[in-house]
């Protein structure tokens, strides 16, 4: 079949490449525009950008599909468009422009998590279950019929950035496997049961860690948060990035949100038991051990605000 990709993250790079080494033909690729990056502001292209362009594939980079992207992505007369984390929404007339349609690569067992961050809201909630799911693209969100779907135990120790490396890979499979099914006329789409949960997009006070609460509880909000948009707290009216933490073992309580050193072992309080803080970045400083920020502090006891 001839495929238009949308994507833009590094997650949506094993889709382009099991798509790109398959016998479909791959016709367009759609990415947001350059963005801003580092700390002179460099515009600079996405991953899938430079992906495609690599593969030598029509690249067109927008962060609207407006009428003008409908246009040219027509003049391409794909059989089917296939998105995995473009960052924005298809809708009619573009949406019936592929004679299939549309399927999407979610990473959540749908309908749980519709929306922009499955994986951290999974992760911050404490789920068991993590997946992905391939399902046809309707213009509510993410409400689409599911061709294909997995799941795998959520974990209690990976960040967001490392399972939804795992699940970029692993969806890739299901991606290609209903791409194939579809160009064969095999595939079967299962409508959607159950109650729909969302998950908008992280913004960065999202991850601000408030203490009063349970280790597990902090500990999930803090990996859920990680690498973006980046656990933080306040201590001493500078910001502190919380990097990796880790559940202590036979440590003391300690008030909620108050650091010591125990032992060579940074901690923090929680409602319950501590945790260990593993490695942190202070304000203006490149990542460091705790117990090297520590060493700095050079105090008793610090608490965060």
């Amino acid at each position: 079949m001839k495929l238009v990709f949308a994507g833009t993250p590094a997650v949506a790079l094993p889709s382009l490449t099991a798509l790109a080494s398959s016998d479909h033909e791959i016709v367009s690729v759609i990415t947001r525009a350059d963005a801003p990056l580092g700390r002179k502001r460099t515009l600079t292209p996405s991953p899938v950008a430079y992906a495609a362009l690599a593969h030598g594939y029509p690249v067109l980079k927008t962060n609207r599909l407006d009428a003008e992207a409908t246009e040219t992505i027509r003049a391409r007369q794909p059989d089917l468009g296939v998105i995995v984390a473009y960052g924005g929404i298809v809708r009619e007339p573009l949406l019936s422009v592929p004679r299939l349609g549309w399927i999407n690569l979610h990473f959540s067992l749908l309908p749980r998590w519709r929306g922009a961050s499955p994986v951290q809201r999974a992760i911050i909630a404490g789920d068991e279950l993590i997946g992905a799911a391939v399902f046809q693209l309707v213009p509510e969100l993410d409400a689409g019929a599911v061709f294909g779907s997995f799941s795998q135990p959520l974990g209690a120790h990976s960040t967001s950035g490392i399972l939804l490396d795992d699940l970029s890979h692993s969806g890739a499979d299901l991606l290609l496997r209903v791409v194939s099914e579809l160009a064969a006329g095999t595939a079967l789409a299962v409508a959607q049961t159950g109650e729909a949960t969302l998950a908008p997009k992280l913004l960065r006070d999202d991850a601000r860690i408030d203490f009063n609460r349970p280790a597990a509880s902090v500990h999930n909000h803090i990996r859920g948060v990680t690498p973006e948009p980046g656990a933080f707290t306040t201590v001493n009216g500078a910001v502190l990035k919380l990097l990796e933490v880790a559940p202590s073992v036979d440590q003391p309580n300690l008030p909620a949100g108050t650091i010591v050193q125990r032992e060579k072992i940074v901690l923090v309080g929680t409602q319950s038991e501590p945790l260990v803080l593993l490695r942190v970045q202070p304000a203006g400083k490149t990542a460091m051990t705790a117990n090297d920020w520590w060493r700095g502090v050079a105090a008793e006891s610090v608490t965060t605000s």
